[in-house]
């Protein structure tokens, strides 16, 4: 047996934290002292006095957490109703500690809400709350967006970080990392606290700031967790993964350790936390993006074309891929467009760094050659061209006077004035997912004499299910810079060369078991389950090497670290059992889960 693999077979012992306390930290206590996590029903679990103490200890900020209907069985109809309405405001949702933004994923998993949450508001807080977890051997969860749709934010039994509160935003105009006096040199950039939304972000950068910070295209997301998978934002082909923007991070390890992590400090766990995935390396805090000059324009083209048979819906795939190799696939274009099995195509992109008029001399010679076939193709309305100054993308003013029907305010009283979130979002909130797939297409099959498999393979799968290339989501295409950025991430490095991400998902409302009329539809969510599946294999199939996004990905994802991370697993499961030896943060598919049972409670012998 070599040292290596005996450390590793000691490191399941409760001795190790006497024999060797400096492998696993000695702050703020012992490392767990059992294979198995306590639940409440537990003699481990601990007494009142002990919460007491934890909640004097963060300054009255520990809560018994309650799921988000409890009570609306003895509600009155106005009650039940007004409550049901709350829950289709993703900023109610965040503001509740036992809701989650998805409601559950057929067959996996279920919105559950911990026993406890610490509402923190400092780092102090998340220190308190990590000592406290390892100590007594407790199921830790960290939400701060609630966005998980693997359900990393939520799990029974256990007690919750909950860094909402931890929202500010700070401006730099010249930022040096600790440690890093002239590497590089000093750079604008925006300090994050972990609880932050991106619409705080933006607005705080771009409409107040006149600056802009790569970021998620959803506002109510987190963007410490957008962070840690990676992250995408609407134009990724210009301004990279958002990962690659960070510059430093401020983080709770496992022993309690406040730690910076930047390019010279910690640099090990700087890069795992730049695309490793959210909530296995520790509780982020704080985080320093670069961010950069924002350009004159925003936009977007929004169009709905109907083929009227199979074999002109063959021809509109051929006909669009074409179109966007030619013209589209460069830094300027980003999002979507939906193929679907009704032999439609639904364009959703945007654009930066173009005025109206050029955007009009790209797409109208394709509108005019859909046009012309009447026969083949109908138009359902005139194609859309939106363009806005960059500066008001994100100003909940303006948009909801210049173009009120993409957006949804956060109306409650007393809300944040800037808080909206777009009308294209909505079937996200609350969603109960029956299936989520997606997979990198790799620019080879852009290839003129390579995309009629490109076509195939599209139509074979709409045949079961709609499937979406989410263009922003591939950085072929991008500059070389971008790349190397991307590069030096633990993402799978088959999204350097993808030129998008094709999602195929789908679900359904919210559900809340036991409440009448909102109960999920496992029947139907099964059927189409098995569609979703049906149809990513059609696309599967021309592709050699799948890779997954570890953010937007299947809960039942085979094979997940070569999916997620490919050759970079090996790495960040090294640097996992460095900062977290006795694997306190644990999520679904997360880094070093595959030593745990599914639920995160009881350590797999190895």
């Amino acid at each position: 047996m070599t040292r290596k693999s005996f450390l590793k077979r000691l490191s399941t012992l409760p001795i190790l934290s006497v024999l060797w306390p400096h492998l696993v930290g000695s702050a703020g206590g012992a490392s767990p002292s059992s294979a198995s996590r306590v639940r409440p029903s537990d003699p481990g679990w601990p007494d009142n006095t002990a919460w007491e103490k934890l909640n004097h200890t963060v300054s009255g900020r520990l809560i018994k957490v309650e799921p988000p209907l409890a009570g609306y069985a003895a509600a009155d109809m106005a009650a039940r109703e007004k409550l049901i309405k709350d829950l289709q405001n993703p900023f109610y949702i965040g503001n509740q500690p036992g809701a989650t933004q998805t409601t559950g994923w057929v067959d996996a998993w279920m919105s559950a809400p911990s026993v406890y949450a610490i509402a923190a508001q400092t780092t102090d807080d998340v220190v308190a709350g990590v000592n406290f977890a390892r100590t007594n051997n407790l199921r830790l969860v960290v939400k701060g967006g609630g966005h998980s749709y693997l359900g990393g934010s939520n799990a029974a039994d256990s007690l919750l970080i909950w860094t909402r509160a931890m929202n500010k935003v700070e401006l730099h105009d010249a930022f040096v990392g600790q440690g890093c006096a002239g590497h590089p040199s000093p750079q604008p950039a925006v300090t994050v606290e972990s609880g932050a939304m991106w619409i705080d972000a933006y607005h705080a950068v771009t409409v107040e700031g006149g600056r802009y910070v790569q970021g998620g295209g959803c506002t109510t997301v987190g963007v410490a967790g957008l962070i840690q998978g990676g992250g995408f934002g609407s134009w990724s082909k210009k301004f990279g993964i958002a990962a690659a923007g960070l510059l430093e991070a401020e983080i709770v390890t496992a022993d309690g350790e406040v730690r910076i992590a930047n390019a010279r400090t910690n640099p090990d766990l700087f890069w795992a936390i730049k695309g490793g995935g959210g909530g296995s390396f520790g509780v982020l805090t704080k985080l320093t993006l670069r961010t950069r000059d924002l350009p004159d324009f925003f936009g977007a083209v929004i169009a709905t074309i109907q083929a009227k048979s199979d074999t002109a819906f063959r021809d509109l795939l051929r006909e669009f891929i074409d179109f966007y190799r030619d013209h589209l696939f460069n830094p300027h274009w980003g999002e979507t467009v939906s193929f679907r099995g009704d032999n439609e195509i639904s364009i959703t992109m945007v654009f930066q760094g173009l005025a109206k008029s050029e955007v009009e001399n790209v797409w109208n010679p394709f509108f005019d050659r859909i046009k012309k076939s009447p026969d083949k193709y109908a138009i359902a309305s005139d194609p859309i061209i939106l363009a806005v100054p960059a500066r008001k993308f994100w100003d909940a003013a303006f948009l909801e006077k210049y173009v009120p029907q993409a957006v949804f305010a956060d109306s409650r009283p007393g809300a944040s004035e800037k808080h909206y979130w777009w009308e294209s979002d909505n079937g996200q909130i609350g969603i109960y997912w029956h299936g989520y797939q997606s997979t990198w297409l790799p620019d080879t099959l852009l290839a003129k004499d390579q995309n009629i498999k490109l076509v195939d393979a599209l139509f074979a799968a709409t045949r079961h299910w709609r499937a979406t290339f989410h263009f922003n989501k591939g950085l072929a295409g991008a500059s070389p810079e971008e790349i190397a950025a991307a590069r030096d991430t633990p993402m799978n490095p088959a999204v350097l060369n993808a030129f998008a991400l094709v999602i195929i998902g789908g679900g359904g409302p919210p559900a809340y078991p036991g409440i009448p009329g909102h109960e999920p539809d496992v029947i139907a969510a099964r059927q189409n389950a098995q569609k979703i599946g049906q149809a990513m294999i059609e696309l599967r199939k021309i592709i050699r090497k799948p890779g997954s996004y570890v953010s937007e990905t299947n809960y039942f994802e085979e094979s997940w670290q070569e999916s997620f991370w490919g050759p970079n697993y090996a790495r960040l499961k090294t640097i996992k059992e460095k900062y977290d030896p006795c694997g306190l943060f644990f999520v679904h598919h997360g880094v070093g889960s595959e030593n745990w049972t599914p639920d995160g409670f009881t350590r797999l012998k190895t």
